[in-house]
């Protein structure tokens, strides 16, 4: 699934991204905030049923890397896929609005930075069991951290390069 974007050569506010923002089928390394200190599983069908909610909402951070805060929304989800046991997404970062959050990713090493999800709405089939199972839920957006401080460390976020413009032929 994606929002259709047409491209813009060069935007200075536009800085593609792409990252796994979280893993399905499979229990979480830690327990992620909001969930009373269960680990979660997020399921296969939940995933695919919320995976439209995730395009248009907004990409956030935590200065020190280590958490969510949604008011600090830096860019934007344009496309999410389910490909076998990965969420993949990706997206826009306001470069230009946020130059120094730009500049701390790119300072970042290649592997240092993960990902994780926001959501509402999320359905657990047995509150009292060890992992929580989250059989419904609806995206609302994601963070950028350190991978190390995500509830599935397998995630990753990396800002892409643009390809560089061709040079015109004048004749």
């Amino acid at each position: 699934m994606a929002l259709r974007i047409p491209p813009v050569e060069g935007h200075p506010n536009r800085v593609p991204f792409e990252g796994v923002l979280t893993i399905v089928n499979q229990p979480s390394d830690k327990a992620p905030s909001g969930a009373r200190g269960h680990r979660v599983m997020l399921t296969h069908t939940a995933a695919e049923k919320a995976l439209a909610s995730l395009l248009g909402m907004a990409v956030d951070y935590r200065p020190g890397w280590d958490g969510h805060d949604a008011r600090r929304k830096i860019g934007v989800i344009t496309e999410a896929t389910l490909v076998r046991n990965r969420i993949n997404v990706s997206g826009y970062l306001y470069a230009r609005d946020f130059p120094d959050v730009a500049e701390a990713i790119e300072a970042h090493t290649p592997n240092a930075l993960g990902m994780s999800y926001e959501l509402a709405d999320a359905r657990v089939d047995d509150m009292r069991a060890e992992v929580w199972q989250l059989t419904r839920v609806t995206f609302t957006g994601a963070a950028i951290l350190l991978r190390e401080k995500a509830a599935y460390r397998a995630t990753s976020f990396r800002m892409k390069k643009e390809k560089p413009e061709r040079a015109s032929k004048v004749a």
